[in-house]
């Protein structure tokens, strides 16, 4: 009778997965993003300003279906599901890096070579910011009862001028932040991963999560500036999403390419 041998994945060790990379090496992979953006610039603005208006339409679709609650909560999930809508931008980036032809239309009809993983990879990150979306409902919930929403305009007072609001902050910024964190780790580098190798989703994600746990600094770094270029776009009504994202999108890549 033979015996299969048991196979064990292979452990993460801090000498082949640390890239010794310092925090500030995150701006080179900003300034690499805007010179990409540069590259045929209209095709990466049309693709940013595609991103605006699918924004826009949730934002509306949000109010109109009296879901406003939700609002925040919608912002938060679009940082989980940001890697996977700026998947043609890295392809972009890629064909630079290749001198391959960049054109619109091959940002939009991506090929990644995992194939049906990406997909995949975005239901469950889709999963992943439902889960967030109601977490955040629940926090709420706990802490002011079943009340209806009281409206973008009473929404502020209730909560930085009552001991309740404070304490809902509290928690909330923590229950947020662990979800933050997740997210990021295992969407990080995994898109660009599944564009351009060969390997499945959940592989993907675990060695995101721990190229991102062995180059900490530089990616908490790099995580710092996603978010304030982020918060920058929602203070322009979104509008800084045609710039904002498409450099990030790039700039994504080039932080794939230095770790992994």
């Amino acid at each position: 009778m033979t015996t299969i041998p048991a196979v064990l994945p292979p452990t993460p060790r801090k000498e082949t997965w640390n890239r010794q990379l310092a925090p500030l090496t995150a701006f080179t992979w900003l300034a690499a993003g805007w010179r990409d953006l540069k590259v045929q610039p209209l095709s990466s603005l049309v693709y940013g300003a595609l991103v605006f208006l699918v924004s826009i339409a949730i934002v509306v679709g949000l109010f109109a279906f009296g879901w406003d609650y939700i609002l925040f909560p919608a912002f938060a999930g679009f940082m989980v599901v940001g890697p996977l809508l700026a998947i043609g931008l890295y392809e972009k980036s890629r064909r630079i890096a290749s001198k391959e032809p960049v054109s619109l239309r091959r940002m939009i009809l991506v090929k990644p070579r995992s194939g049906g993983q990406v997909l995949f990879t975005g239901i469950l990150l889709c999963l992943l910011m439902l889960l967030w979306m109601r977490a955040a409902v629940i926090v709420y919930a706990l802490f002011f009862g079943l009340r209806p929403f009281p409206g973008l305009d009473h929404i502020v007072p209730m909560l930085f001028t009552t001991p309740t609001g404070w304490m809902m902050l509290m928690v909330g910024s923590i229950v947020g932040g662990l979800f933050a964190a997740f997210s990021f780790a295992i969407s990080a580098l995994s898109i660009p991963m599944l564009l351009n190798e060969r390997v499945d989703a959940l592989t993907a994600m675990g060695t995101s999560t721990a190229l991102v746990w062995n180059n900490l600094p530089v990616m908490l770094t790099w995580g710092m500036i996603v978010l304030g270029l982020f918060l920058v776009s929602l203070a322009t009504g979104l509008i800084g999403l045609i710039i904002v994202f498409p450099v990030l999108g790039h700039g994504t890549w080039h932080a794939y390419r230095a770790i992994r």
